[in-house]
């Protein structure tokens, strides 16, 4: 296995405690909710946050994605209960997919393609920190902030929250 590969294993172990914590969260009754017209509902952000990289792994299975060949519909919640699962089976399938890239798959050239054009190209490993990782982490701090406007306890991240302080 690839040691950059090795080092996002490891990183998305530690991260995915952090990640557990807040969609624990998530209250069941609010996930119609959304701050803003323009915002993603509490649900669709919640479940997005627990599949995220997944998702990215699996579309970094070939060494060319289309958009054309996308489905963008949003996975839609019935219920906070299905959260947990899903992250749990998200993390599990990503760590699978991940443990299969060897030096040759982890810094081949990956490429999306949109309107005929390819608007990334770069090493498999780098698009999965950007697009993967990277935006996991994003929307995970929107997560926070969710929690927050609806006066749910925000747990730690990477430090003492004002709901949490372990020092």
């Amino acid at each position: 296995m690839n040691t950059t590969v090795k080092a996002y294993l490891a990183e998305m172990e530690l991260e995915a405690a952090t990640t557990r914590r807040l969609l624990e969260r998530v209250p069941g009754d609010k996930l119609d909710w959304q701050p803003h017209p323009k915002s993603m509902t509490l649900g669709r952000l919640a479940h997005h946050v627990a599949t995220a990289p997944q998702e990215f792994a699996k579309m970094m299975a070939t060494d060319t994605l289309d958009s054309k060949d996308m489905d963008f519909t949003p996975t839609v919640m019935k219920s906070v209960k299905e959260l947990i699962p899903a992250f749990e089976d998200a993390m599990s399938t990503t760590q699978k997919i991940l443990s299969g890239w060897d030096d040759k798959t982890a810094n081949a050239t990956w490429k999306f393609i949109h309107n005929g054009e390819a608007v990334i190209s770069a090493p498999r490993t780098a698009v999965f920190r950007q697009f993967s990782l990277n935006h996991w982490y994003h929307h995970r701090a929107q997560l926070g902030v969710y929690l927050r406007l609806l006066d749910v306890p925000v747990p730690m991240t990477y430090g003492p929250s004002a709901d949490e302080n372990p020092f």
